[in-house]
């Protein structure tokens, strides 16, 4: 990927794992649809996605980075947990973008400089008929937005609370991500590794990873005890 289609300035990329395809929607079918659709004739503008640590927001965002990039078409993804501290220049001229992901908004609210920023950069790209998606920890109306006209803007989008999966559901999620990676994981070896791992379900992709590898080393397939012996558990 070239830095003018889905990555950033300042050495912060994409995940090459956020994708559509490992995401498992769960109750969020009807937010996938729309990502999917977003860069088409049609597609909603301004897609704003809240919830908490771990629902995959910022999986998604950069998930639709990438589907931009696949369709030939400029994106940037901005995740103010590492630029947040910086100027908001990086937000001048946004309409030379095709799709602007703004994750975690909640990081910069109340900052006048970023919030005059962000309402220039909303209307630039509605104006130039482009795309922008914004992720926070809560709903637009639960920021504590100082600027007013920025608060209004950002309750014009659709708005989508990502829900939780439930056990059942990151069983499957987890599987799926084996499977993307093609890898054979059993339901008893996937059942342990939930019960003993992390509830991101990113850093589940780590350890997925991880013992990609390590099986591959070894040859050996996935059980539970070869998992106990790969990751000290």
């Amino acid at each position: 990927m070239s830095p003018t289609s889905s990555q950033l300035p300042l050495g912060v990329g994409l995940r090459d794992d956020a994708t559509f395809a490992n995401f498992f929607p769960g109750a969020n079918a009807s937010l996938m649809t729309h990502l999917d659709e977003q860069l088409g004739e049609g597609g909603e503008p301004f897609l704003y996605l809240w919830g908490g640590e771990g629902v995959g927001c910022s999986h998604l965002l950069q998930a639709a980075c990438h589907n931009a990039d696949a369709e030939g078409k400029r994106a940037l993804y901005l995740p103010l947990d590492a630029l947040g501290h910086f100027p908001p220049d990086i937000l001048e001229e946004p309409e030379r973008l095709d799709l602007l992901a703004i994750d975690d908004l909640q990081l910069v609210v109340g900052r006048k400089r970023w919030e005059e920023a962000l309402f220039h950069g909303f209307n630039r790209l509605r104006d130039a008929g482009k795309r922008l998606i914004i992720a926070a920890d809560r709903s637009p109306r639960q920021l504590e937005v100082k600027l007013p006209d920025l608060a209004s803007r950002l309750t014009w989008g659709v708005v989508f609370h990502v829900q939780p999966l439930d056990d059942g559901q990151r069983l499957a999620a987890l599987q799926l991500r084996a499977r993307v990676r093609g890898m054979q994981l059993p339901d008893e070896v996937a059942r342990y590794i939930l019960h003993r791992g992390p509830r991101q379900l990113d850093r589940l992709s780590e350890i997925l990873a991880r013992l990609d590898r390590e099986s591959l080393s070894a040859k050996r397939k996935l059980t539970i005890p070869f998992v106990k012996q790969a990751l000290e558990w």
